[in-house]
């Protein structure tokens, strides 16, 4: 019992001591244990995801956030937007005008973003219509949004 006691205390410290060296003297007990006494085994931790690569261990959280997915979504727009305008023959530095079909989810995430997403299209501004009719449909994240643009 004391033995098995003191294993469940391990720090992970006395882990890497008894992986890298094979053994372990336990305090106060007297008592040594090698890796083949023990089974040593590493559990995901939800919302993380880990790699290990020798004693090299990388853990990232990949929680998605509201931020992160409107922060992708606009990035998505932005790609739908650079291919409408290379669609339309418009030069890389033509500044534009955006309209967009008003859809709550692409909505939201122009708004948090708009500043980077007309930074990155040249946009001089993006407006949300609810009556936009005319324009490139295109579905970004199982939406449908209607987008038209003009060179200023």
């Amino acid at each position: 019992k004391a033995v098995a006691q003191a294993i469940t205390e391990f720090s992970q410290e006395d882990i890497a001591t008894l992986e890298n060296q094979g053994s372990f003297t336990l305090n106060g007990t007297g008592h040594t244990i090698s890796t083949t006494d023990v089974e040593i085994s590493a559990e995901d931790v939800p919302g993380w995801q880990v790699a290990n690569l020798g004693k090299l261990t990388v853990a990232l959280d990949v929680t998605l956030t509201e931020e992160l997915k409107q922060e992708g979504i606009s990035r998505e727009l932005i790609n739908r937007i650079q291919n409408l305008r290379k669609g339309n023959n418009l030069e890389v530095t033509d500044k534009i005008n955006v309209r967009l079909s008003n859809h709550p989810l692409i909505s939201e995430a122009v708004k948090n973003n708009l500043s980077y997403i007309c930074a990155e299209i040249l946009a001089a501004d993006i407006q949300l219509d609810n009556e936009l009719t005319e324009g490139e449909k295109t579905v970004i994240d199982d939406n449908e949004i209607l987008i038209s643009i003009s060179k200023i």
